[in-house]
Formats: structure tokens, sequence, C-alpha cells
């Protein structure tokens, strides 16, 4: 990914960052401009990889690699603003104990980067819809690169208004939500345009990625030779249930996610022949860059990743199997009645335990990401068995008493990684729809852990008064303990040092938007979140 990119524009600040190269030198080269990287299909394929790669490996504070936006950042970010995990030590400390603020570098880079991959699927855009067709080059090949350009401008916008602004669910066509950037800015007028544009609202950013995700759906393929670190048009419907989720839109989360889950079991998708692996480590592990499960993850390789101070495999990784053993499971999670001793994702096939003479400090660890030497693992987005439990929640919501295909859908998910029939679930399991809902959203704690899914899941459960967690950011355990060992119980009265949890009226409960941004655009400068 770091062989030729296009132009290094970045939107920073709303400023803009140019830099190009000859390309008659016959030199290795890492930039094309934007004028020349469209005369050649080979060059177009490079322009599109270049989206992949600025969406995988931004900038960081002194020019480091941390994995900003989505080679790991998005993941580590995810899981330190909720409770299910700890930062074991000062590393993730800002966001894990909330006293960000807009000098901070997580959420400052969080911004920077994502709006500049957002801006250079622009330019790539905007230069797509200037070439014309061949024998070598079709429209329909040109509409499905612009449709990869879409799909990661929507995904960039659905992390940013997810981190930046209130839920959907609160006030969506009052509350700010964020810039929804479509045009390139590539210096000069653009920059002047681009620093007078003001946040959407949360509605009107909301039917922007909507507007994204549908040209995806239509135009990209549905299978490819490198379908995860690609986008498909699996990957578009995938995604569209998760923000349709958001928005609290039952009937549509059931629309998008039937056209990628059968009926009944097993659920095998008639589009992109997506299905659940046998074991909930089969899309990890050595297997994380080909199963039948991950819809769609940023590629990390020997040669470009986030670094051994970002990258998936050093982060989660205890320090007895050579990793850095910064980001633990937190006994919160471990000890929930739902979450049952014997359940294969606490076995030692998926969880490691450090020494308390580690840094880890007696914690758990997850191993889903299994090398943190190399720093190969990719970093996932979405897999199937989220569209099967965003299925699941939207019918659970939508039904009068105990929905059975709903129940049929979570206990996939959670029937391979339960051996001890009594702790599966069947339709006898609920008395009512509501705990089944509440079973499908514990369930997702637990699936998706180390996967940076809980932040959302927060965030958008925040303003449901039936099934809201905490009421804001929930209370953590705290990441002073010098031993946290002892705490992993399986009893759910265990107890333990605590730091409080900040309420959902607290202006903490989004992040600000960076200085940089507010010095150098006057029109964001008047719109900063409250309280900041």
């Amino acid at each position: 990914m770091n062989t030729y990119k296009l132009s290094t524009i970045a939107l920073l600040a709303g400023l803009l960052t140019v830099t190009s190269c000859d390309v008659n030198n016959l030199e290795p080269q890492n930039s094309l401009s934007e004028t020349t990287a469209f005369q050649t299909p080979e060059r177009i394929e490079l322009a599109v990889a270049g989206v992949y790669d600025a969406a995988q490996s931004g900038f960081y504070a002194g020019g480091a690699v941390r994995g900003y936006p989505f080679g790991a950042a998005h993941l580590e970010q995810g899981d330190m603003r909720g409770e299910d995990m700890i930062s074991t030590q000062a590393f993730y400390a800002i966001t894990y104990q909330n006293t960000y603020d807009a000098t901070t570098p997580n959420n400052g880079f969080f911004w920077q980067t994502i709006y500049a991959m957002i801006n250079r699927a622009n330019v790539v855009i905007q230069g797509l819809q200037s070439v014309q067709p061949t024998a070598q080059l079709t429209q329909a090949q040109i509409n499905a690169y612009i449709g990869e350009c879409r799909f990661l401008r929507a995904m960039g916008h659905h992390f940013l208004v997810v981190y930046f602004a209130r839920p959907y669910g609160d006030n969506p066509t009052t509350n700010l939500g964020v810039p929804y950037r479509t045009t390139p800015v590539t210096g000069g007028s653009t920059v002047d345009q681009a620093v007078q544009q003001p946040r959407n609202t949360v509605a009107e950013v909301y039917t922007q990625i909507l507007a994204d995700l549908d040209y995806a759906e239509q135009n990209l393929p549905v299978t490819r030779t490198n379908r995860i670190t690609r986008a498909t048009r699996g990957a578009a419907i995938a995604f569209k249930s998760r923000v349709r989720l958001h928005q609290n839109n039952w009937a549509e989360v059931i629309k998008e996610a039937d056209k990628l889950v059968s009926q009944t079991a097993p659920f095998t998708s008639p589009i992109g022949g997506y299905q659940l692996t046998a074991s909930p480590y089969g899309p990890f592990g050595p297997n994380n860059k080909s199963n039948t499960e991950v819809i769609f993850a940023i590629e990390n390789n020997d040669v470009d990743n986030a670094g051994v101070n970002g990258a998936p495999g050093t982060m989660y990784t205890a320090a007895s199997l050579n990793g850095r053993a910064i980001i633990a499971i937190s006994p919160l999670l471990w000890n929930q009645p739902f979450f049952p001793a014997n359940d294969i994702r606490k076995s030692d096939l998926m969880v490691a335990k450090d020494p308390v003479t580690s840094p880890g400090r007696g914690a758990y660890f997850s191993r889903k990401y299994s090398d943190p030497t190399t720093r190969t693992d990719n970093a996932p987005i979405i897999r199937y068995a989220e569209v099967l439990l965003n299925l699941a929640e939207a019918l659970a919501r939508t039904s009068t008493g105990v929905n059975e295909r709903a129940v049929a859908l979570l206990s996939a998910v959670r029937n391979r990684a339960v051996p001890d029939a009594a702790n599966r679930y069947t339709a006898a399991s609920f008395a009512s729809g509501t705990e089944l809902v509440r079973a499908i959203i514990n369930e997702r704690r637990i699936e998706f852990l180390a996967e940076g899914m809980r932040w959302l899941d927060i965030h958008r459960l925040a303003p449901d008064a039936v099934y809201r967690q905490a009421p804001g950011i929930p209370a953590k355990v705290s990441n002073g303990i010098s031993d946290f060992g002892p705490l992993y119980t399986n009893n759910p009265n265990t107890t333990f040092t605590t730091q409080p949890g900040i309420p959902y009226s607290d202006y903490r409960f989004i992040w600000p938007i960076p200085i940089e941004e507010i010095v150098n655009n006057p029109t964001l400068a008047t719109q900063q979140n409250p309280g900041y």
C-alpha cells in the first residue's frame, strides 16, 4: 500500500498540504499529482488504492504512524471510550479517563486523518468523473471505483458523527453533526470554500451517508479476489444495516440485513456467500485475511501497519505472547452472568493471562490479534456476526412477544461459543421481547470485544431509557490497580475500585472539535461542542 500514492492531500485544520512528483522521473515515487493520476487504468487503480492507504495509516504527532484512523485507532479508541476493556498503562489514559479536550491528540488526529481520507476520496471521485470509458476501463469499472471511494467516505463520516456529535436518537434535525465534505480541497479557492462549510445536522449527515452507501451498493462488485480489504456490495449493505441501527429505523435494518441473511439457519448470505465461521476465533488469528465471516477490514501487513505504538497485535496482546499488554479485558464484562465461564471466548484459545509482574499486571488479554511481532493483523470494520445481531435486534424490537427468528440469529452467534446447552438460548429463555433485546445487546459486548465496537453501542443507546446500560459513559475499573488477576471471578458481585462514569448530559460525552480546526477554520470555531 505504500508503493505509489495519490498526491498527499490532507485537509488538516481547514488547510491543505499538497506534494506531487515529476512523473517522468525514473526514481521511486510516493505520490502522483491529481492531474496525472487518472491518465491510465494502472494509475487510476493506484489512486483508488491511495484512498485505502489514507484509511489505514494517516499521520500522527511528530510524523509517527499509529493506525489513525482505521488501521487500528478506531479499535483502540472505541474500546477505551467504553467499560469492557481496561487501559492498563498510561498509553490510552486520556481516552479511558475522559480527560480529553480540544488539544489532546487522540480526538485531534482521529478527526484530521478521517477528513484527510475523505478529501483524498473526493479528489479521486472528481478525477474519475472526468475519465472517458474505454475497452480497457469501462464505465461500470469507473463507477465501481467511485463506489469504493463513496463507501470509504460514508464510513469516515459515520465514525466522525458517532464520536463528535450526539446520537441520532437525540434531536437529529437540531443537533449539529459534522461537516459532510463531498468537494475536494486542492488549494486556492477550494480551501476558502471548505472553511466556509458549517457542520451539517446529525440528520443531514446520516442522509448523505446513506446516499453514498446506496451508490456503493448499486455499483460495487459482489465479490473480488481481495474481498475482505476492498469494498464490495455486501460491505455497503452491511454498513447500511449498522447506520440504520444507529437511526433506530428498525424496518430499514431488516430491509438491508435481509439482503444478506437467509430466512433460516444456517444463515448463509446470498450476496457474497458470507457465513459465520464454526468457531468464534475463525475470523481472527492466522485466518484473519481469509475467512467467510469478515465482510470488510483494513489491511495491515509486515511493511505497512500501525507500528509498535498502534498495531492491534501490540496493543491488545499479553506480554507473555510478546505484546505490550496495554488493552486488557475488564472484569466488569468478564464477571457478567451472561458471559458464562465455559464460553470459548473465555478459553485459552481466545484469552491469555499475564503474570502480575508484567505490564499487564495479571490482567486477561484478547488473542484476536495474533501477530504482535510483524503486526500483520487486519483491522476489522464489520463482520457477518454483526449483521445477524443487527437484524436480530431490529426483529426483536418490532415484534410482539419473543421473535423466534431473532432468537435463532442470536443463537447462531452465541451457540458456537457456548458448549453447555444450559447456557444456550432458545425462545423459552425469554419471558418477553424486552428480555430478548437486552440479551442481544449483551451478546454484542462479548462478541465484539477488542473490535472497537463498544463505543458505537454506548453512543446509539445513550438516549434509550429502556436499553441504555449506563446514562452516559459507564463507570470503569480503575486502571491504577496493582494486580488485576483476582478480579476475574465469574461472580457479578465482585467489587473493585472504579472510576466514575460520565452522565449523558455532561459535555464530555462527545469529543471536541480539535483546536487546530478551531484556530484555522472560522466557521467551525463558532460551532465547537458546548463545554469545550
